[in-house]
């Protein structure tokens, strides 16, 4: 007698309503221990699912576009006989036979391919759908790229065969478990009358539904997809993500009267645009009834559209999801928080001169020691004596969170925008493990596959732009944190030392903070102790 496992979702440290975003087993596969069987995706990260049993894959219990959460099932693997696999996965006679999209049907199975978990993202926006029905596909030949908040991701097959249909165009909005194609795993042949005529209706599938499209208000935010129907005030249709994510940015869902969403759901990125729409907004609106204004900021006023095409050729460039949001979380800092920039220079002519005497150990190890390294270090160590910098406001203004951890995030350009990924415990690890983690988390941001807990739980950020170029800037506070440290690129200058002008090379500093937490003085003493920091770094050992 063989046994039956089931394979099921793990502890995800209290994350929940995770996407899955790639299903990399079939029914009838043979597995392997800690072989991945699915990609799932959070709202910053990816994480593999891995077998926790080998075997014979009998059933998959999930499909591209699920949400899982701990303990949700994912497939059940046959440890014993291949046999009973076959039997088990055998589906009923009728429902083996489906109509492709162009009247044939398949001998063999329909696979569906659906989105896995994405780390808890929702409303994921197809900008590409790369297949069609009728086309042979591959495995893990992508079919969609998806586009979330800070990457973009392709979707691949599952499995391999003939696209029986597609259900998802541009522009929809995607959740894990959302039904992307069909695909017939074995050649299509002529279907007889009697076949057709007897095949059930198939069951209704989560893809976006789309009827006729209902004018917005003219105060509510545009929705760019048509929806279901009008949310009344007094049930608005949003997950808990949504709702949190409205309640920071101050916004009053029962304003949004239409959301872009399944079924009217209300999504981010229908906040976000009614943000927009509200800041945008004139003091008054054209039948002199007062425009009401964002949360917290008074009402600006619009700048006037201008009408480029008369003064030349012109190219319209529609900006990342990244971007947008990144556009719409800084616009909301700095309408919120009393920001000052304190500029300082750091001597690190020794530090420099020490960095380079690690290539050769460095090298062996291979890594590459970088500015950035001491800097990490320097910030932990201020952040130790100055407490009121690893801290956070409470939302109603009356507390200070004081943090006893320091975990501090560089911030990454990557073609998509601006990721910041963190580095956690900065205090408790060397130089050269320092190193190592910022280049496996730098080259994960520029591909888009950092993980949530690889962006979350930062103290402090910094914003080092020396490998471009500049001589100072006002870096934003990566709010709810209350300091940002940017650095420039260094340059040799002539420093009086009391005698004569010596030369040595001069690193600029850049230190913004909210002054709601933190005064002048305080700010200037922080950069003081950093300067003191990277001008000798032997203080770091102390």
């Amino acid at each position: 007698m063989s046994d039956l496992i089931e394979v099921k979702v793990p502890d995800l440290g209290g994350a929940s309503d995770i996407e899955v975003i790639e299903v990399l087993v079939s029914p009838g596969d043979v597995i392997e221990l800690e072989q991945t069987l699915v990609v799932m995706e959070g709202d910053k990260a990816t994480m593999d699912l891995p077998a926790s049993a080998t075997g014979t894959v009998v059933d998959v219990k999930v499909s591209v576009g699920d949400s899982v959460s701990e303990g949700s099932l994912i497939v059940t693997v046959n440890s014993g006989a291949e046999e009973a696999v076959e039997a088990a996965v055998t589906p009923e006679p009728v429902e083996e036979i489906r109509a492709s999209a162009t009247g044939a049907v398949s001998t063999g199975s329909v696979v569906d391919i659906k989105v896995p978990d994405l780390g808890g993202a929702s409303d994921i926006e197809v900008i590409e759908v790369l297949v069609s029905p009728g086309d042979i596909i591959e495995l893990e030949q992508t079919l969609v790229v998806m586009e979330g908040d800070k990457a973009t991701m392709d979707l691949p097959a599952s499995a391999a065969g003939t696209v029986v249909e597609v259900k998802v165009s541009v522009g929809d909005s995607v959740s894990e478990g959302s039904l992307i194609v069909t695909v017939s795993t074995s050649a299509p042949s002529p279907a007889p009358e009697s076949i057709r005529s007897a095949q059930p209706t198939p069951a209704p599938v989560s893809k976006p539904v789309q009827p006729a499209q209902t004018p917005a208000p003219t105060t509510q935010t545009q929705i760019s997809t048509d929806v279901n129907k009008a949310i009344s005030a007094s049930n608005v249709h949003a997950t808990p993500s949504v709702r949190r994510f409205a309640r920071e940015l101050g916004v009053d869902l029962s304003l949004i009267q239409q959301g872009s969403g399944r079924k009217g759901r209300i999504l981010k990125e229908d906040v976000s645009r009614h943000v927009k729409k509200m800041m945008t907004t004139t003091t008054t609106t054209g039948t002199g009834a007062h425009a009401p204004a964002v949360a917290g900021a008074s009402a600006i006023p619009a700048i006037p559209a201008v009408d480029f095409c008369q003064f030349g050729e012109i190219e319209e460039q529609k900006l990342s999801k990244i971007k947008r949001l990144t556009g719409v979380n800084l616009s909301r800092v700095w309408l919120n928080l009393p920001m000052v920039t304190h500029h300082d220079e750091a001597d690190i002519t020794e530090m420099e001169a020490f960095r380079k005497s690690l290539k050769v150990s460095a090298e062996k190890e291979g890594l590459k020691v970088t500015g950035l390294g001491f800097m990490l270090k320097a910030v932990a160590a201020a952040l130790k004596q100055y407490p009121q910098f690893n801290s956070s406001l409470s939302p109603d203004g009356e507390r200070l969170i004081l943090k006893k951890y320091y975990n501090i995030g560089i911030a990454v350009d990557t073609p998509k925008g601006l990721v910041v990924p963190v580095l956690k415990d900065v205090d408790k690890k060397s130089l050269f493990e320092l190193s190592a983690e910022m280049f496996e988390l730098g080259a994960k941001a520029r591909e888009g596959k950092l993980r949530p807990a690889e962006m979350q739980g930062g103290c402090m950020t910094i914003s080092n732009l020396g490998g471009i170029g500049g001589t100072a800037f006002t870096p934003i506070v990566n709010a709810p944190e209350v300091a940002i440290l940017g650095a420039t690129r260094s340059q040799m200058k002539p420093v009086w030392n009391g005698s004569e002008f010596v030369p040595r090379l001069m690193m600029p500093l850049d230190l913004s903070y909210d002054h709601r937490v933190i005064d002048g003085a305080d700010a200037a003493r922080f950069m003081q102790t950093i300067v003191t920091l990277l001008t000798d770094v032997r203080l770091l050992l102390v």
